[in-house]
């Protein structure tokens, strides 16, 4: 395929953009559909969500890019349009404002019946910040209960929106489908031409690992031109590399031979490691250097845990998978751990809980490696008392009292959109997650906008579930970081029979550690397999005591010989068992299996 004809001022491109299952998949899947760019076979289906983990959550995860040629009746021309699917979960707005770097323009699609929740003002906002042209869509304008005046009195009073401006459609029956690409291609604009005489620089925005072609990148062509056979040089390592070959997505991979200003395509540069494509680095032609591109700011990482192979031996193939998913996702981040319980494993950094439950998903469909998780903690910044500053994401590392000073934890802003009947219980939720009110607004249509200040700790356990379950699923929440405050938390130890079980600490705010601390003791009950002794089960903060459990020894009757006799005869042989299994305490050493932790976590999760 020859793209070269195509000049940036016939080139647009453009991302999608939404909360959660407004319907961006399926709009992408329709305009695809629209210019040819899909196969008959496959019309109708979800095409850009690939990852399995997609397809059976029914979320977008990976933003993924597409480029369509299409002809606008208005001038008779070919129009090189790059359409980019995002991802509308909280979680995944890495993926967008990352995607939002290689485009001049968004659709930002709104649900004709619930009109602007959390996510669309998020994602409006991550849009203006990159200096966007924002295009409003409203979808499902086909549905019985859409009200469409509704929602665009929405858009004018939030975002300032024309009600002209808007495009109406229904991606599911194709209504107004073919009026959004004549307003790409009107109302956004093309890429700068600046560059057409300058040497190639180019970004790399993703990136992806092929078994047979090795490192995939993905690119957005700054200045100049990109040709297979030249050789480039990655900004950021140095390295110089051989384009083997390049080319655009349509749908699939699809040689070129070339890449032009303005164009987003893939380059096959012959990585040896995955390591070496570094996302938001510059390439640029060997012996010809440009000023690097700014990049993208790196990801901080909101929950982190412990992620362990079941069998040790995995280790390294674990590790290896890793690096490999950390291509398509540079959001994670690892650390190697040990633990006396699960042996050795990785420390990992993710952007909430879904992103965490999708990757160790995505680990066991695409690398069959199947692992165990420790509970999800946030990290802590400990000031102690010599005066360093540590930051703790691993429960096992926390400060002793008396070498701590004071401890800080990571709060975020949290913004709910909720209907005005559920007020009241959503309040009382926000103020039992120790949330504090900071502003409070009223929406179009009976609803209401709520911000409240959290810590960060309370948002990513079981807060959005809940969230959902008192307002019958119709609030929708979305929040931001907002640095660190002061608070009083301890960290819980969990002793069998004295010893520490490093794997079950957890640092937890000193109103709710009583609570907690009961609740993993019961359930720990359950699961350490009885002894021939006692074995005491308990948690403790610091130097007190929360919670206590005792696991009876097991025990022969030694008495079941005396027929008759003197009392003093049964009691000496009772007295001669009490100490051998005083005896056998002190020796014995009991441990919490790898069984057993699994047991433990499973019956975490039933709890919940």
């Amino acid at each position: 395929m020859d793209v070269s004809s195509f000049t940036p001022d016939r080139i647009r491109n453009f991302s999608i953009i939404a909360h959660i299952d407004h319907g961006k998949t399926t709009l992408s899947t329709k305009l695809l559909s629209l210019t040819g760019t899909l196969p008959e076979k496959i019309y109708g289906k979800q095409y850009l969500d690939k990852l399995q983990v997609e397809k059976e959550r029914g979320i977008t995860v990976k933003a993924q890019t597409c480029t369509m040629i299409y002809r606008n009746k208005e001038d008779g021309k070919d129009y090189l349009l790059n359409l980019i699917d995002t991802p509308g979960h909280v979680d995944f707005n890495y993926e967008v404002s990352r995607s939002l770097m290689a485009c001049q323009g968004a659709l930002l699609v709104v649900d004709a019946v619930q009109g602007v929740q959390a996510q669309t003002m998020a994602n409006f906002y991550l849009a203006l910040d990159a200096g966007l042209e924002v295009i409003p869509v409203i979808n499902k304008i086909d549905l019985p209960t859409a009200d469409v005046n509704r929602v665009k009195q929405e858009l004018k009073d939030v975002f300032g929106f024309h009600p002209d401006d808007c495009v109406l459609v229904s991606a599911k029956t194709g209504i107004g489908i073919k009026d959004i690409l004549p307003a790409v291609i009107e109302r956004i604009p093309p890429p700068s031409s600046e560059g057409i005489k300058k040497t190639f620089k180019g970004l790399l925005f993703d990136s992806w690992f092929d078994r047979f072609r090795g490192v995939i990148c993905l690119v957005k062509v700054v200045d100049g031109q990109i040709k297979r056979g030249e050789q480039i040089v990655a900004a950021g390592s140095g390295q110089v590399y051989e384009v083997f070959d390049c080319g655009i997505m349509h749908p699939e991979q699809k040689t070129t031979g070339a890449l032009y200003t303005g164009q987003v395509g893939y380059i096959t540069p012959g990585m040896k490691t995955s390591k070496e494509a570094r996302v938001g680095d510059t390439f640029y032609i060997k012996d010809h250097p440009v000023e690097p591109l700014p990049g993208f700011q790196p990801a901080k990482q909101m929950v982190f845990a412990g992620v362990y192979p079941v069998d040790s031996l995995d280790y390294n193939p674990l590790k290896d998978s890793f690096e490999k998913l950390m291509l398509t996702d540079s959001s994670i981040s690892i650390s190697k751990e040990n633990s006396v319980a699960l042996g050795m494993g990785f420390r990992c950094g993710f952007l909430g809980l879904l992103h965490m439950d999708v990757v160790l998903q995505r680990l066991e469909q695409e690398y069959g490696q199947i692992v165990i998780a420790t509970p999800p903690t946030v990290p802590y910044r400990c000031l102690l008392t010599s005066g360093e500053e540590k930051i703790i994401s691993n429960p096992a590392e926390y400060p002793t009292p008396d070498v701590l000073d004071r401890t800080f934890e990571p709060m975020v802003k949290g913004f709910i959109v909720l209907p005005t009947e559920h007020f009241g219980a959503i309040v009382k939720l926000c103020m039992d997650s120790r949330g504090i009110q900071q502003n409070h607004e009223t929406l179009e249509g009976g609803r209401i906008r709520l911000t409240f200040s959290f810590p960060l700790a309370e948002i990513v356990t079981d807060f959005y579930d809940n969230l959902k379950r008192v307002s019958s699923g119709y609030a929708s929440l979305d929040y931001e970081d907002n640095g660190y405050a002061e608070s009083d938390v301890v960290k819980v130890r969990i002793l069998l029979n004295g010893e520490e079980v490093d794997s079950l600490s957890a640092i937890v705010h000193r109103s709710k550690a009583q609570n907690f601390a009961r609740s993993l003791v019961k359930r720990l009950k359950n699961v350490v397999e009885r002894q021939m002794f006692q074995v005491n089960i308990q948690a403790a903060a610091g130097g007190d005591i929360l919670s206590r459990e005792t696991i009876s020894a097991m025990r022969k009757d030694v008495t079941a010989k005396c027929y008759g006799g003197d009392i003093t005869r049964r009691r000496k042989l009772l007295d001669k068992q009490k100490e051998g299994k005083k005896r056998m305490k002190s020796m014995g050493c009991v441990e919490l299996s790898q069984e057993g932790f699994l047991k433990l976590m499973k019956s975490s999760n039933d709890d919940e």
